[in-house]
Formats: C-alpha cells, structure tokens, sequence
C-alpha cells in the first residue's frame, strides 16, 4: 500500500477517528483515574520498563475497544451496498483487505505510539538514571495487540455482515479479556483462568517493582499469538466463499497453540527481575540498584551514620552493609531477610521518602528490628513492628518518636511504645543490650513477640 492509498483510505474511513479515541480513552484512564500507576516507585512516570507495563494496563478496554471499531470499519462495504460491484473488479481482494486494514494499523499504531512517547517524555523529565531499550518489547507487542485486534474485527464482520457485529465483538472481547485478566500483583500473577491461557490477554498485571519485567517466553507467545490473530482476521477479510472463511482460522489457532507451548508453565516465570536493572550500584558499605542509583547520594552518608550506630548496638551481630532489596514477593509475603545487610524497600515511605537525621533512625530501626510484615503504598506492616522499630532508634538515639512514614497514626503508636518503652529503660543496662539483641533475634527470624523480647517477656 502506497502512501497515496493511505491518504485516501485516511480521508474516507473511521481509522483516524478510532486512533484519536483510543488515544483520548488510554489517556483519560491515565490521568482521570487514580489507581497505582501514580503511585510507589513503579509509577508509569518513573522508569522506562514501569512505563511500558502501564501503558499496557488500558488494553483491558483498549483491545475490545480496537475490536469493535475494527468491526466498525470492515462493515463499510457493506453499508455502501457495494460488495458485488468490488468482487467484479479485477483488483484482487487481498489489495482491497491490504489497504482497509493497513490504514486502520496505521492510526492505532500511532495513537498507542504517541501515548508510549507521552510517558517517555515523563519518563526523561524526572530522575530515572537507567536507560535501556529492554522495555521496547513491551510496547511492540502492545501495538501488535491492537492492530491484530482491530484486523481480526474486521475479518469477522466482512464474513458476518450485521449492525450488531461490531458490539457484540467488542463486549465478547472485553468479558474474554476480563475472563483472563490477572488479578493478582506482577510477582505471583494470578488468574481465573488457567496460567497460561491467561496469558493470551494482551493486558498485564498491576506494576508493582521497578525491577521486574515480562520474560522472553512471554513476549515470544504473545508475539505469535498476535500474528496468528492478526492473519486470521486479514484472511477473512479477503475470503470469498465459505472454504475460504473456514481455512482462514487456521492461523489463529495455530498461533494460539504455538503461543500456549510457549508461555511458561510456572506463574513466577511471567515475571522476571531485569539482571542489568538489579546489579548493584555501591558508594563504600551502602549500595543501591542500578534502576535506582540517583538515590545513593542520599542514601551513603545516613547509611554510613547508620551502620557505626548499629555496630556499636548489636556489636558482631550488626549488619556491614545497607543493601536494596531485589527479590520479588507476591502481595502479603515476607520481605528478604539478611543477618549481613540492612534490606531497604524505597516504597517503604518511612525509608524512601526520608532524608537525613530522619533516614539515618529509619535505617537504624530497620537494622535492628527487620520488618516481617511488609509495608508500602498497598502495606502497612503491624502497628506492633512499627512500635519495635520505634523503640529500637530510641534506644540507639536517646529520644523515643513514632516512626515516621509509616500507615499507623503517631497517637496509636506512641499509646504502643511508651508503656514498654518505660518497661524497658527500667531494667540494667546491660538488661537493655540483652533486650535490643533478643529483639534483632526475633525480628530477623520472624518468630516471636519482638516487643515481648525487649522487656523479657516470653515470646507468643
């Protein structure tokens, strides 16, 4: 199809309108809607992968959508009255199919492509320091999605020419999408279908670590799922007799059995940690991910301070080095555990939105007394952690404070602490340094009452 053809298809068709809705719809989602795409540090805004799998989310609605509209458009002849005049013409059909369904790519290509350059714009305006083309996959196979979306609703209404085609196209799409929509978080995904059929959708999961990405299994099924749709649907397109029609399903479930071969079997295999993004980044004992480096400047000098308090709290016990944490979790899961480094998590706001003197006891608090209950933006840990830790940095510090950034109101906490906090300086000294070890002990192990190990008390 020449670019002459695509003018004219451009001025005659719905294609420019159906890029401009989808691209108004995806948008709207993305900035009407609060939801966590704006929150934590995998925000869409924040990291070139976290933007990639967000602008993927909308497909949820996007794809049906896409469907529909495709639909909309191979019902054109139709409307015309003109399907015998065309089948006359010695033009062959499969030229007719090319350029219908290659205007309309054009325009939902473009508008997904403009709305991925809008979150990369963002993504280059803030203080994302990793740069990698590893979040390109994403995005390709997300405009393949709409483009095999919109050809096969085209396919489908040529062959069954009815008004009511293109919404009952959309809505079957948009419950089969539904259907295999995971809904649990990127790390342990999860399905009313089975795993791998689930991964047939064309949305992803919720975005929850910056260092996670889809796997190359992933991207290959979808890409050859995708292929297959998209065959299909130009085939029916330029079918003309029943045979034709019938045969034309061949890529589709041809692709759809290579592509489930594919997928990996094992849900934690979906999502993988980005090797180049999670290699360690160090300033001395202090060390951050390479996603995250432009935080280590902030980190080194309270991690440092942090680290000579915790020595000097837990003697040959103490951690040697602040590490951030890169294993992946499913929601609710125990967080890493390490007796050699403090583990940091900067969606723990009581660590990643804190700085100086107030970083340097968070630090402190999460040396001594580890959390076992996580907490972030979708967490909130246990008030008891919370009261430990605050403890923990009194004992270091001299001044007992509720830790701050956590989900827990200061009153609830102090109203926890105080009472053991007078408890605990009550006793020996040495007393206290047995407690403050009893309470590392505990937390590290997640097993037993850490507030019942300051003051002796025997553990639940």
């Amino acid at each position: 199809m020449n670019f002459r053809i695509l003018r004219i298809e451009l001025r005659r068709s719905v294609a420019p309108w159906a890029g401009v809705f989808v691209l108004a719809s995806a948008l709207a989602f993305l900035y009407l809607v609060p939801g966590p795409w704006w929150q934590g540090t995998a925000r869409w805004t924040s990291q070139w992968t976290s933007m990639a799998l967000w602008t993927r989310s909308p497909l949820i609605f996007l794809w049906p959508l896409a469907v529909g509209l495709g639909a909309l458009q191979g019902l054109r002849d139709h409307r015309s009255k003109m399907p015998e005049l065309l089948i006359s013409t010695p033009r062959p059909a499969r030229h007719r199919a090319a350029a219908l369904a290659g205007t309309t790519a054009f325009a939902l290509v473009s508008s997904f492509a403009l709305l991925v350059l809008l979150g990369a714009a963002q993504v280059l305006a803030g203080d994302a320091t990793y740069t990698h083309l590893g979040w390109l996959p994403v995005s390709l196979v997300g405009a393949l999605a709409l483009t095999a979306g919109a050809v096969l609703g085209m396919g489908v209404a040529r062959s069954v020419p009815s008004l009511l085609t293109p919404p009952a196209l959309a809505v079957g799409a948009f419950l089969v999408v539904n259907l295999l929509r995971q809904t649990s978080d990127a790390a342990l995904p999860d399905s009313a279908a089975p795993h791998r059929l689930s991964l047939l959708s064309p949305a992803v999961a919720d975005v929850r670590e910056t260092l996670l990405t889809l796997s190359v299994p992933v991207h290959l099924g979808q890409t050859v799922w995708l292929l297959g749709m998209a065959a299909t649907g130009f085939a029916l397109l330029a079918a003309a007799t029943p045979r034709a029609r019938l045969l034309a399903l061949t890529p589709l479930l041809a692709g759809g059995a290579v592509a489930l071969l594919l997928f990996p079997a094992d849900p934690r295999a979906t999502y993988v940690v980005d090797r180049d993004a999670a290699r360690p980044v160090c300033d001395g004992p202090v060390c951050v991910t390479t996603a995250r480096r432009a935080r280590l400047d902030d980190l080194a000098a309270p991690g440092g301070e942090a680290l000579r308090l915790l020595h000097e709290a837990l003697g040959d016990r103490a951690p040697v080095g602040i590490r951030e944490t890169t294993l992946p979790r499913a929601l609710g899961d125990t967080p890493e555990r390490s007796h050699e480094y403090v583990l940091v998590d900067f969606d723990d706001a009581a660590i990643g939105d804190a700085e100086g003197g107030r970083l340097t006891r968070a630090l402190v608090a999460q040396g001594i007394a580890p959390l076992c209950r996580p907490r972030s933006h979708t967490e909130s840990g246990t008030l008891q952690e919370a009261a430990a830790q605050s403890i923990a940095a009194a004992w270091v510090l001299g001044e007992l404070r509720p830790l701050e950034g956590t989900m827990h109101d200061v009153g609830d906490q102090a109203a926890v602490a105080e009472p053991v906090w007078k408890k605990f300086m009550a006793r020996p000294r040495e007393e206290q340094r047995q407690g403050i070890g009893a309470l590392h002990a505990a937390a590290v192990s997640c097993s037993g009452d850490p507030l019942g190990a300051l003051t002796g008390e025997s553990s639940r």
